[in-house]
């Protein structure tokens, strides 16, 4: 019976059940807006979004391993989604609708197998910089598609850049109502961001308090806008969400259209990498709050089994919010059970509201969404990575400006290939340290950063990479340049401390270099090999034909080469001969 039960559900008590309903009303109050939204951005009917907020919850809670990430919508995923749906140019809306769903069941039948594969450890497999130059990438996407629906615009059939021309000749027919009312809401959300939460602590209360109500402004706007343009009457001078479906769609699973899958299937496997990296991401966050343990394959099953709910529900992929999560978990969410509870409200609201959404402008959605991707820009995730690693952070950049240039699927594809670049570019330029011992203890330090001891006739290098075909060469010549630099050199010593691994392209490189120094009368010896890495050279020829020995440390070969005489060497100094 326990492995019927949700991972969360072991851990499960009673007083729990206060705090996963208040944080499920909560979240719900933001679900329904963010729902709403993110539909218009893939282009399916704006109730879709909320079809896609309820069996997906539900099914994520049973297989889950995360206790607060919240699941449903997202911004990066509806963009991805109508990304991969405008190419098949369909116009009829029923079928388009039909291709998103197909396209979330593809999503979650590619997650489920991974699962089975057991293959959680590929949210390893795109690092964090371009993941953050994805998203900010994605964002001004976002952006630029949701510019027509705020100002009152027509969609103008293109996408990315190539929509800014025809947005700026069409600015004069801009819907004035529906301009001034979303330029009005986006102003107060971006504001809002700034100056409320302390707004209302000062005027008296709490913080926790002011954090709620800061965060329950949108859906207050988009109530208000809705007041206003039915006291006014615009429902017929701005384009509006209409009358939505009362209740809720039968369960199917989507037609296989074999001409949609494999024009749909390269974007499927780019959303569900990308949705699963994005939820490990989120979830990660939290683990040590929670002090919860995480399963990677538990959340692609759970994140499988979502998306495969929203297709049975019609609706297009899902995956988790950040946006959500944070106030899931500042609600005091304790398990996925909040997310259920979310979920019912919504439903609730389709049951029984839906005469509500019928005068909600269009443009108070495209506010709600601009408002929320303007967080996701990582302009000062740049700064820092510049900082920190130019190599990391031109990755970043180039996988923002792919994506903005020429879509997602090849942004990310962009991303991933600049991000194994800078590495082996990294990889193909070790560094080599020449050591010497700190005074008084058997510690070997650079010679260039620390006072050391160094003896005559003796060279000690340090070798801070493994081995491989794509820097041997480059170890090789560092090599020589220390030798040419240390001309009275009769003992040389790597050490190994910092390899893991050499393969054969680098022990051809070791077994020539050997040869070389023999006739050169120079003595090659290794220290603190790591044992995997003795058994590997083991295998060769390399430690037969050593022409010095392998040491078990540095200060074994220190004290054993070179003529017995301490140098002290300063930092910055080159070595005493």
């Amino acid at each position: 019976m326990k492995r019927l039960l949700p991972p969360w559900a072991a851990r499960y008590r009673r007083a729990f059940l206060r705090d996963d309903l208040i944080a499920g009303l909560v979240v719900a109050l933001m679900l329904i807006p963010q729902g709403l939204a993110y539909a218009t951005l893939v282009g399916v009917p704006p109730h879709y979004g909320l079809y896609a907020s309820l069996l997906p919850a539900l099914l994520y809670a049973l297989f889950a391993s995360s206790s607060v990430l919240s699941i449903g919508p997202m911004a990066i995923t509806s963009l991805l989604a109508a990304s991969a749906l405008a190419p098949l140019a369909i116009a009829d809306p029923l079928q388009y609708t039909a291709a998103a769903a197909l396209l979330a069941l593809m999503c979650g039948l590619m997650l489920l197998a991974a699962a089975l594969l057991r293959l959680g450890a590929i949210a390893q497999l795109i690092s964090h910089p371009v993941i953050e130059g994805f998203v900010s990438g994605a964002a001004l996407l976002i952006l630029v598609s949701q510019l027509p629906p705020l100002l009152g615009l027509p969609a103008s059939g293109e996408s990315g850049l190539a929509s800014l021309p025809p947005l700026v000749l069409g600015l004069p027919q801009a819907n004035p109502i529906a301009a001034g009312l979303g330029l009005a809401a986006l102003a107060i959300l971006v504001i809002s961001r700034l100056i409320a939460v302390p707004a209302l602590v000062y005027l008296g209360l709490s913080p926790g308090a002011a954090l709620t109500a800061q965060r329950l402004l949108p859906i207050i706007l988009l109530g208000a806008g809705t007041l206003v343009v039915i006291g006014a009457e615009w429902q017929r001078a701005l384009a509006v969400v209409g009358t939505l479906p009362e209740g809720l769609p039968a369960l199917r699973v989507p037609a296989w259209n074999s001409a949609w899958v494999r024009d749909l299937w390269p974007a499927a496997l780019v959303i569900s990498l990308l949705g699963f990296v994005e939820n490990i991401a989120i979830a990660q966050a939290y683990v040590q709050r929670t002090r919860e343990r995480l399963d990677a394959d538990a959340e692609l099953r759970a994140l499988g089994a979502a998306n495969i709910g929203s297709a049975l529900m019609g609706a297009f992929p899902v995956s988790g919010s950040f946006s959500r999560t944070v106030v899931n978990a500042e609600a005091g969410a304790q398990s996925p059970l909040s997310g259920v509870f979310a979920a019912g409200l919504v439903l609730l609201a389709l049951l029984f509201l839906t005469d509500l959404f019928a005068a909600l402008p269009m443009s108070l959605l495209a506010a709600l969404i601009i408002a929320a991707v303007l967080q996701l820009i990582q302009l000062k995730g740049l700064r820092q990575a510049w900082l920190y690693d130019r190599g990391e952070a031109g990755a970043m950049l180039v996988t923002a400006l792919s994506v903005v240039v020429f879509g997602v699927e090849t942004g990310i594809a962009v991303g991933v290939g600049a991000s194994l670049v800078s590495w082996i570019w990294r990889s193909s330029r070790p560094h080599i340290a020449v050591i010497g011992r700190v005074p008084g203890t058997e510690h070997f330090r650079n010679v260039s950063r620390f006072e050391v001891e160094t003896k005559r006739g003796l060279l000690m290098l340090r070798i801070d990479d493994n081995l491989f075909f794509g820097n041997a060469e480059r170890v090789y010549e560092l090599i020589q340049q220390r030798l040419h630099a240390h001309p009275d050199t009769r003992d040389l010593v790597l050490a190994m401390s910092a390899i893991s691994r050499i393969d054969v392209t680098a022990l051809v490189m070791l077994l020539n270099l050997n040869d070389e120094l023999k006739q050169r009368g120079v003595r090659l010896h290794l220290a603190e090999a790591k044992g995997r890495v003795l058994d590997q050279l083991a295998q060769s020829s390399l430690l037969e034909e050593l022409t010095g020995q392998s040491y078990l440390s540095c200060e074994r070969a220190f004290e054993a080469l070179g003529d017995g005489a301490h140098s002290p060497q300063r930092p910055g100094q080159p070595v005493s001969h």
